[in-house]
């Protein structure tokens, strides 16, 4: 057969914009699970302080909702990475590509928002025994939102030429 009409055939297919939705999904999925699991464990941490002493809600808000960030930038990788989707005929190969261009979020989103939101609830248990600490405690879970955001950045740098 004729490489030129291989790679025709290849291009005409419908599986690159399946791949894409896919990869598309699985972002805004695995972003959500990721500060689904992290609120749980912060939320859990927050309501077990707030029973002892209910007057450190206001400090221990934002350590609580610290994990939900993934879920936001996943939505956002979503509807970016949607522009690229008005072709369905779009080629096996760019499919792969885009679905490529989501992982960085989706991958740095799920384990992240996890582990953010164990690190915020320790640091709401800290806060429960010394208030006082609740500003400075906020910078561990911090750390961790910052390799959310290099995911995010990346993945915003490789779908970009899919919807120029």
């Amino acid at each position: 057969m004729d490489p030129n009409t291989v790679a025709e055939t290849v291009a005409a297919t419908p599986y690159g914009y399946a791949i894409a939705m896919i990869g598309v999904a699985m972002c805004v999925f695995l972003c959500g699970i990721g500060s689904c699991i992290g609120l749980f464990k912060s939320s859990a941490a927050a309501a077990g302080v707030l029973s002892e002493n209910p007057k450190l809600f206001g400090k221990v808000l934002v350590l609580v909702l610290l994990p939900a960030t993934q879920g936001i930038y996943g939505f956002i990788i979503g509807i970016i990475a949607s522009g690229a989707l008005g072709d369905t005929a779009m080629g096996t190969v760019e499919g792969w590509a885009l679905l490529g261009a989501v992982l960085p979020m989706a991958i740095a989103g799920l384990v992240s928002g996890i582990y953010q939101g164990k690190a915020s609830a320790n640091c709401i248990y800290a806060v429960g025994k010394q208030e006082p600490l609740s500003g400075k405690l906020i910078i561990y879970p911090a750390m961790i939102e910052f390799y959310a955001i290099l995911g995010l950045i990346i993945s915003i740098i490789l779908v970009a030429p899919f919807i120029a």
